[in-house]
C-alpha cells in the first residue's frame, strides 16, 4: 500500500477558507463523492460520529478525519490544503490547514488502520508539509503526497 494507491489526482484540492469543522467534513465528502462514488451523507454522517468519539487534528496543523463506509470495496483518501487555517480541536490546540480524510470499507480491519498509518508518518515529515505548504496548484500537491518524499516520510 503506498499513498498513491489511496489518492486519486483529482481527490486533492486547494481551497481558500472554510468556515467551519461541519462545513470542511461536507466538502471533504463531496469530493469523496465525485471521485469515488461515496454518498454524501453517508460520508458526513460518517466522519462525524468518528469525530465525535474524539478530534482527528493530530498536531502540526494536520488532522486526519477518517470513516467507515458500507459502499466501499478498497480505503480511499481526499487531500485538502486550506488557505486559512481552521479551528479544529487538535492535540496541540493549533488549528489545522493540512487534511487527509480516509475513507473505509466497513469490514477493512487492518487495511483501515495501516492507511492511517502511512497517511500519519507521510504527514509527520516536516519537509513533506513545508512544500505542500508553499505549493498552490493541487497536482504538485498530490505529486508532494504520492512521490518519493512521501514513499520515504512512510
Amino acid at each position: 500500500m503506498n499513498l498513491g494507491s489511496l489518492l486519486k489526482p483529482e481527490a486533492v484540492k486547494l481551497v481558500g477558507s472554510i468556515t467551519s469543522k461541519k462545513r470542511l467534513m461536507r466538502d471533504l465528502s463531496e469530493i469523496a463523492s465525485s471521485c469515488y462514488g461515496i454518498s454524501v451523507d453517508d460520508a458526513v454522517d460518517a466522519l462525524q460520529d468518528r469525530e465525535s468519539i474524539g478530534p482527528t487534528g493530530v498536531g502540526d496543523g494536520v488532522a486526519l478525519p477518517h470513516a467507515r463506509i458500507d459502499s466501499l470495496d478498497r480505503v480511499v483518501g481526499v487531500f485538502m490544503r486550506l488557505e486559512r487555517p481552521l479551528p479544529f480541536e487538535a492535540v496541540d490546540r493549533q488549528p489545522v490547514d493540512l487534511i487527509f480524510a480516509l475513507f473505509a470499507p466497513e469490514d477493512s480491519g487492518v487495511a483501515h488502520l495501516r492507511a492511517l498509518a502511512l497517511v500519519a508518518r507521510a504527514l509527520r515529515d516536516e519537509d513533506v508539509r513545508r512544500k505542500l505548504r508553499s505549493n498552490d496548484d493541487a497536482a504538485i500537491l498530490h505529486a508532494i503526497l504520492t512521490g518519493e518524499q512521501a514513499i520515504k516520510a512512510a
